[in-house]
């Protein structure tokens, strides 16, 4: 368990379905207006939460203030989704999330950014990460460039 003094960082339960599916959903909007529009609705994301990503995934969630401020989730050794909500970016709780990934994924943790998410880009080369591969967007759902980043722990180099 991660504590900043105000953060705590702990697994992710079924009842916290509905508040990530607003903080994903919030967070993409407000962070990559490039992305299409979103065709699902708040019931449908929490659904597919708690129904695929809470069964197929490790997921955490950051508390602050007794008030959940982002989720990671990890399927293997990839990094499926780390959001925050937009009102709390850049305060150290991404950084928390992360080190809970890390701790469980000792041979290292990839995952998929779109090439145009520059913070996010920036956020995790600041964190060790680097590039393996780029994708025109066959890869993925909304067929937007994307790029394949790693870490891997010293020792596991």
């Amino acid at each position: 368990m991660s504590d900043d003094g105000k953060t705590r960082i702990r697994c992710a339960a079924e009842a916290d379905a509905g508040v990530i599916a607003r903080i994903h959903m919030t967070s993409r909007s407000a962070t990559m207006p490039y992305l299409p529009p979103q065709k699902r609705n708040h019931e449908q994301v929490t659904r597919w939460i708690r129904d695929t990503l809470l069964k197929q995934c490790r997921t955490w969630i950051a508390e602050r203030d007794a008030e959940i401020a982002g989720y990671a989730a990890l399927d293997g050794d990839v990094l499926e989704h780390l959001y925050l909500r937009p009102d709390v970016r850049r305060q150290g709780i991404g950084t928390l999330l992360l080190d809970e990934v890390r701790r469980h994924t000792p041979e290292g943790v990839s995952l998929h950014v779109f090439q145009q998410n520059t913070d996010a880009r920036a956020f995790y080369e600041r964190h060790g990460f680097t590039v393996l591969d780029t994708s025109d967007g066959d890869r993925n759902m909304e067929n937007l460039p994307d790029m394949t980043l790693r870490w891997t722990p010293d020792s596991a180099r």
